[in-house]
């Protein structure tokens, strides 16, 4: 298991099977998954049961994986924020979806930011991509405060037709910010 990452005001760690309630809840709002799920609809539990189960695979068979993100202060859980590069990607992508009562907060870019110190450093990457839909105006604003760039747009793998921007930053990019 992976040593929790600490942030000013957040924790983030390894997913566990007692947080599966929270990652349900999560893919429920439907604000979150407009932007997310296949059709833009929040997910029912069986749907969030194998999302949350391929992320806890990711972890298994990659070695990283998304971080499940808590409030430090309250210990109440935020979202998920982190590092994943499932089969088909074109790169390793630092991704984000918090509950909605949680936007606005700064707790995206906080965590993101940890996210992607922690894959140019411990995961060694050179570079780490965020896939975002053009639409979703709020995750392009903390990709924008992050230091990525729009390098280019793509379908996404499992979800044909779906068209995303991709935005990224480097390793020297990043230690210059």
């Amino acid at each position: 298991m992976s040593s929790p990452i600490e942030t000013e005001r957040l924790i983030l760690r390894q997913p566990a099977l007692k947080d599966y309630e929270a990652i349900a809840r999560l893919m429920a709002d439907p604000e979150v998954m407009r932007f997310l799920s296949l059709e833009g609809r929040p997910v029912g539990r069986f749907g969030a049961w194998q999302s949350f189960a391929g992320q806890v695979g990711h972890w298994h068979l990659r070695g990283f994986g998304m971080f499940n993100v808590f409030e430090r202060a309250s210990g109440e859980f935020v979202g998920r924020v982190g590092p994943w590069r499932p089969e088909g990607w074109p790169g390793l992508e630092v991704g984000w979806s918090l509950l909605s009562q949680y936007w606005g907060r700064g707790y995206a870019t906080e965590a993101a930011a940890a996210s992607i110190d922690y894959s140019l450093t411990v995961l060694d990457q050179p570079e780490v991509i965020s896939l975002i839909s053009p639409d979703n105006t709020k995750s392009v604003a903390v990709a924008i405060r992050l230091g990525e760039e729009l390098v280019g747009e793509m379908t996404l793998p499992h979800i044909q037709g779906r068209m995303v921007d991709v935005y990224a930053v480097t390793r020297e990019q990043w230690r210059k910010r």
